[in-house]
């Protein structure tokens, strides 16, 4: 006999996309056994998936109006999501990196950062214009 608690998870499973006899297996019955007591939940996957939707939508309005953050968060992303479905539209696809950017430098640590500073000489100095005078001096 269809309870109405079983006739509640059909109708779960049947918003979710599952078919007649995997939902059967899952209540123990036949699938013909689940088509004749749960026909009209079977029936109609695309209000069953619309009830789902409200469903959790109520369930994260009560959690924003009681000031949980998590639900605000996850509420905005129901709304963003509902407001493409709405308009036709897909989720935005994450951005690939540009092949024409030029690669990073490699990160230096502190010991070789400074070593490196200390083979640069600091033009603006009077020690950066020997040490480049000399640089320029053993190059020739």
């Amino acid at each position: 006999m269809p309870t109405q608690q079983n006739r509640n998870r059909v109708s779960l499973l049947v918003a979710l996309g599952w078919s007649a006899p995997r939902i059967a297996a899952a209540l123990y019955v036949t699938p013909p056994t689940l088509r004749k007591h749960y026909f009209s939940e079977l029936k109609f996957a695309q209000v069953a998936r619309d009830r789902l939707v409200a469903q959790l939508g109520l369930k994260l309005l009560e959690g924003v109006n009681a000031g949980n953050v998590s639900a605000i968060r996850e509420f905005q992303k129901f709304i963003e999501r509902n407001d493409l479905m709405l308009y036709g539209q897909t989720a935005p696809q994450p951005r690939k990196p540009d092949a024409d950017k030029p690669a990073k430098a490699p990160k230096v640590g502190k010991k070789e950062a400074a070593v490196i500073e200390a083979h640069t000489p600091d033009q603006g100095s009077t020690l950066g214009e020997l040490m480049a005078r000399r640089q320029q001096g053993l190059n020739s």
